[in-house]
């Protein structure tokens, strides 16, 4: 498992970092139109799940789990999207996205055609408490 050069996901992230560990970080992609929308990235240029060890995809798993967890408990969506696509940046990334009835693209995917205009923000305390919250669940 390598880095690669002309791979955005091998480069340090440009959102928040929530958590990191040597093979793992959390980010908070900070998309006012959902809040708490959270990405889980590979850190070293894996391009799919099979490609990592049973050890590593269970741990890998365990921290979208723990997100996703989080969010839910804290911001009580209407649904949780779990999505690993990867077409354009073929490295290991799970989105983990909050949905309500009242988003852009309900009930669509957030990569769809938007149905409303409306935006809702994430404030800072929010991101904050967020933040806090995934560290803790993963540092346990």
């Amino acid at each position: 498992m390598t880095k690669e050069n002309n791979c955005l996901l091998c480069l340090p992230s440009k959102y928040p970092l929530i958590w990191s560990n040597s093979d793992f970080r959390v980010v908070l992609i900070n998309d006012h139109s959902y809040p708490g929308y959270c990405r889980v990235e590979s850190i070293a240029h894996v391009k799919e799940m099979t490609d990592l060890s049973d050890l590593k995809r269970h741990e890998f798993m365990r921290i979208v789990f723990i997100v996703e967890g989080v969010l839910r408990s804290h911001l009580i969506p209407e649904k949780i999207n779990l999505a690993t696509l990867g077409n354009i940046t073929p490295h290991l990334h799970w989105h983990i996205i909050p949905r309500n009835k009242l988003d852009n693209h309900f009930p669509e995917s957030i990569w769809s055609n938007p149905k409303r205009l409306e935006k809702k923000e994430l404030l800072e305390l929010e991101s904050e408490i967020l933040i806090a919250l995934i560290q803790k669940k993963l540092c346990n």
